[in-house]
């Protein structure tokens, strides 16, 4: 059998090096998914709830629902795999996606308005049915994201190497961090105007301009941020000996890949408990600081901001000054084990009741939250094949988005079952807090286990398999 080098990180002569412009560049279309964030998780969630009345477990419920079709992202990794858009193996899925969630984000708060108004008469067959409609609305955002998120995800492998991949990721996560404080404040100034109570007429013009005002601007994000770049800097042609073959492998035969291997069971595990560990406390920490602190709500509200300022700071130059100086999969053991250590902070923090104790330690978790992160992407990028690039990143897209909607359930219900064991309510949080640092340092035990040597070797002889139907 002939040896199949798909790990070759050597650029092409003819293939030009990223440069930092391009990978800011790039970094527009996660800033751009960050303003979408703000939109469908801030605004829509508080004006279904506070201005329309809806329930909150159906304004939340059909929210979510973008996030239930998470396993849609491994069909769209695979298929900018093998089936080129326009001639791009990538960039054509991005933009498609892109137009595809401005749409579907429009067409929600036309639905909305039409649930807000059925509400009024009370709960009827129509009510029910526009329910269901919105949820359907919210799967097809989710579905657009991920046929956008995961090629964009799989080009940034494609056109990087592996000495600037943790820059990109820097770089390129940290503007996601910019896109979600963007979003805040370009929807605070499109909707300033509106007061508590004000008319139903003018919430509608107000938040439809919105809708169309900002979708459209992310859209030309995501073209600025990609145009040009596949066709000067992917190496995908290169690595890839089969790209342009008939039989490029089909989704089953990359699943088979993905599942060959024991390194991805090993990561894809890894993914799921730092990310359930690192996002369980976004339930309850706003209820932490009023019911703990005595905080008022626009003061819990500008917890996020320290823990926000601190990831970004964290992410932004773990890339530059410690992955290339540890590497990455040791930046990301050094990250939990400190993600684990503040989360004794939060806890002295509430045991003191000290406002500005917990504001210092968020800030600290924010930093420790960067590191983790920067260095977890960087090494998951490290943890594709050429030929199934995109089929791996969608896999390990799954697992966050999994563990994301884990993480707020658990926190929501391990806070209930404190109160039902303390009467003191830090010890109630502190048990939400003490087992995200538990998990953080299970993470680490899983950490130990990743071998990318492993991973490259086995995925090479799986992926040759594959090829000759040699794979069982």
């Amino acid at each position: 059998m002939a040896s199949i080098d798909l790990y070759d990180s050597q650029p092409s002569l003819t293939t030009p090096k990223l440069n930092l412009l391009t990978m800011f560049r790039l970094g527009l279309f996660q800033m751009g998914l960050g303003i979408m964030a703000v939109l469908t998780l801030g605004v829509l969630n508080r004006v279904m709830i506070d201005e329309l009345k809806v329930p909150a477990l159906v304004a939340a419920g059909t929210i979510a629902m973008h996030q239930f079709i998470a396993p849609t992202r491994v069909l769209f990794g695979q298929m900018s795999d093998s089936k080129p858009l326009y001639g791009y193996h990538r960039t054509g899925y991005v933009w498609t996606g892109s137009v595809l969630f401005a749409i579907s984000s429009f067409l929600a708060v036309q639905v909305i308005w039409q649930l807000g108004s059925s509400l009024r008469s009370g709960w009827t067959m129509q009510t029910y049915g526009l329910v269901g409609l919105l949820g359907l609305v919210f799967a097809l955002y989710g579905l657009a994201i991920s046929a956008s998120s995961t090629p964009f995800a799989a080009l940034l492998v494609d056109v990087s190497e592996e000495d600037n991949r943790s820059k990109l990721v820097g770089i390129v996560w940290s503007m996601l961090m910019v896109g979600i404080i963007v979003g805040a404040i370009i929807s605070s100034s499109l909707l300033k105007q509106i007061a508590i109570d004000a008319p139903l007429e003018l919430l509608q013009s107000s938040i439809n301009r919105l809708f169309l005002i900002v979708p459209v601007l992310v859209v030309g994000l995501a073209f600025i941020a990609t145009v040009g770049v596949e066709k000067k800097y992917s190496q995908y042609g290169l690595r890839s000996r089969f790209v342009n073959r008939e039989d490029s492998i089909s989704l089953g035969k990359a699943l088979r890949v993905l599942t060959a291997n024991r390194q991805t069971g090993i990561f894809f595990t890894f993914l799921l408990v730092m990310t359930i560990s690192l996002f369980m406390q976004e339930a309850v920490l706003e209820p932490y600081g009023g019911e703990v602190f005595g905080m008022t709500i626009a003061q819990t509200t500008k917890l996020n901001a320290f823990w926000g300022t601190g990831t970004l700071i964290g992410m932004s130059t773990t890339g530059f000054l410690i992955v290339p100086r540890l590497g990455k999969q040791k930046t990301a053991q050094i990250g939990c084990i400190a993600v684990a250590a503040t989360f004794g902070l939060i806890i002295s923090a509430g045991l003191t009741a000290n406002p500005q104790m917990l504001q210092g330690a968020l800030l600290i978790f924010g930093l420790a939250s960067g590191v983790t992160t920067t260095g977890a992407i960087s090494l998951m990028l490290d943890l594709t094949a050429a030929e199934t690039a995109g089929t791996f990143i969608g896999a390990w897209g799954l697992s966050q988005a999994m563990a994301r909607g884990i993480a707020t359930v658990t926190g929501g219900a391990v806070l209930q079952l404190g109160k039902s064991m303390f009467t003191a309510p830090v010890l109630s949080y502190g048990l939400v807090f003490g087992l995200q640092s538990v998990g953080m340092l299970l993470a680490v035990m899983c950490l130990r286990r990743v071998n990318v040597a492993e991973f490259q070797t086995k995925t090479r002889s799986a992926i040759a398999s594959v090829l000759k139907g040699e794979l069982d």
